[in-house]
C-alpha cells in the first residue's frame, strides 16, 4: 500500500510537469526568454574591453636565438632582420628577460602549425625549437 501511494504521487507530479511543459511550448512557440543576472552583461563588457586592451592569446612561437652580454641586442636585431627578410610572411619578435635577449618567430595557434614551420627553417636554424607563448590574435577577414 505504501508503494502504491508513493507511485501515485510520483505519477501525479510527472503529469503536472509534463502538462506545464506542453502548455509552455504551445504558448511561446519560437520565443526564447532569458532571465539573467544584470551582472552577466557587465562581465561580458569587461571581457570585451580586456580583449581590446590586450589582444593576445595562448599559442606557440619558434625560438631561434638567445644571447646575453654587451653585443646581444645588436646580434638579436641582426638575426631578426635576416629572418624577416627570408621569411617575410612570419613576424619575429625580440624579448628581454634578464640577462637574455631572445628572438622568437611566428604567431602559431597550434603546436602542429609551429612544428610544420620549424621543419621549414631547421636547416637555417638547427637549434630552434617550439615554445608556448602569448601570441598576437590572428587577423580575421571581414566579410561584407
Amino acid at each position: 500500500m505504501r508503494h502504491t501511494f508513493k507511485r501515485s504521487i510520483l505519477i501525479g507530479i510527472m503529469l503536472i510537469v509534463w502538462t506545464g511543459m506542453t502548455l509552455a511550448q504551445e504558448n511561446n512557440e519560437g520565443v526564447l526568454i532569458v532571465h539573467a543576472d544584470p551582472g552577466i552583461d557587465n562581465l561580458i563588457q569587461l571581457h570585451i574591453a580586456y580583449n581590446e586592451a590586450f589582444p593576445v592569446m595562448d599559442g606557440f612561437r619558434i625560438h631561434i636565438f638567445m644571447g646575453s652580454g654587451n653585443e646581444a641586442l645588436d646580434r638579436a636585431e641582426e638575426i631578426k632582420m635576416k629572418f624577416e627578410e627570408k621569411y617575410d610572411d612570419v613576424p619575429a619578435y625580440i624579448t628581454f628577460a634578464e640577462p637574455y635577449y631572445r628572438v622568437r618567430a611566428g604567431d602559431f595557434r597550434t603546436r602542429l602549425e609551429a612544428g610544420q614551420f620549424l621543419q621549414r627553417i631547421t636547416r637555417k636554424y638547427p637549434n630552434a625549437w617550439v615554445i608556448k607563448e602569448k601570441i598576437n590574435l590572428p587577423i580575421i577577414p571581414k566579410y561584407q
